[in-house]
C-alpha cells in the first residue's frame, strides 16, 4: 500500500472560508453587543431599557453582519468569474500562448525547461482552465470566494457571540451591569481568540490578547461616552 495511504494530510488552510468569517462574527457579535450594552449601561439606563438595546443590536447586527459578507464576497467571486471567463476565451483563442505562459510560471518556480513544457501540457489536456486558474489567476476549491455560506456563518456566529454578553445582562444586579459586562465579555473574547487559533494553527497567545486589546478599548470607548451623555441628560 501507498505510503500516502497510510499518511493522510488534513490542512488547516482548508478552514479558511468558514474560519475567517466565524471568527469575526462571533468577534464583531461580542464586541459590538457589549459596548452596546456597557454604554447604555453607563448612561444611567434601566435594565429592560439596556436589554431591549442589547437584543436590537443583535438583531440588527446579525443582519448587517450577513448583509455586508454576503455583498462583499459575492464581490469577490464575480471577480474570480470574470477572470475565469477571460482565461477561457484566451485558452480557446491562444492555446498555444497559453502553454507556454504555463511553463514560464513553472519554470519560475524551479522546474527546468522541458519538464515545465510537459507538465503545462498535461495539466491542460486534462483541465487547462483548472490548470490556469490554479497557478495563474491563484484561484482553487479551497479559496474560491462562497458568498451564502460567509453569510450564514456570520450571521450565527454574531449572534451566538452577542447572546453571551446580553445574558449577563439577565444574571446580573443592575448595580454590578458595567463591570460585570465588560470583565465577563473580556473572558468571552479570551476565549475565542483561543478557539480560533487553535481552529486555525494560529499563536494562541497573540491571537488572545489580540482579540481581548481591541475588545477593552472599544467597551471602554462606549462606556465614556455613554457617561458623558448621561451626565449631560
Amino acid at each position: 500500500m501507498s505510503r500516502l495511504h497510510l499518511h493522510p494530510e488534513s490542512h488547516l488552510v482548508s478552514r479558511i472560508g468558514w474560519l475567517r468569517a466565524a471568527v469575526l462574527g462571533a468577534n464583531d457579535g461580542i464586541v459590538s453587543t457589549a459596548s452596546l450594552i456597557v454604554g447604555v449601561a453607563a448612561a444611567s439606563a434601566a435594565t429592560s431599557e439596556v436589554l431591549i438595546a442589547g437584543v436590537a443590536g443583535l438583531v440588527a447586527g446579525a443582519m448587517s453582519m450577513a448583509a455586508g459578507e454576503y455583498v462583499s464576497v459575492s464581490s469577490q467571486s464575480d471577480t474570480e468569474q470574470a477572470d475565469l471567463a477571460r482565461e477561457q476565451a484566451e485558452l480557446a483563442g491562444h492555446p498555444d500562448y497559453e502553454c507556454e505562459e504555463l511553463t514560464r510560471i513553472y519554470m519560475e518556480r524551479g522546474v527546468d525547461a522541458d519538464l515545465a513544457r510537459q507538465v503545462a501540457i498535461q495539466l491542460m489536456a486534462k483541465d487547462s482552465l483548472g490548470a490556469h486558474a490554479r497557478d495563474e489567476l491563484g484561484i482553487s476549491a479551497i479559496t474560491a470566494a462562497r458568498p451564502i455560506q460567509a453569510a450564514l456563518t456570520s450571521a450565527a456566529t454574531f449572534a451566538v457571540g452577542a447572546a453571551m454578553p446580553l445574558a449577563m445582562v439577565l444574571l446580573m444586579p443592575r448595580s454590578l451591569l458595567v463591570a460585570g459586562v465588560s470583565i465577563a465579555s473580556l473572558v468571552f473574547l479570551a476565549l475565542l481568540g483561543g478557539i480560533g487559533a487553535r481552529a486555525g494553527g494560529a499563536n494562541i497567545v497573540r491571537a488572545t490578547l489580540r482579540v481581548t486589546f481591541w475588545g477593552a478599548l472599544a467597551m471602554a470607548l462606549t462606556a465614556g461616552i455613554g457617561t458623558i451623555f448621561g451626565t449631560v441628560v
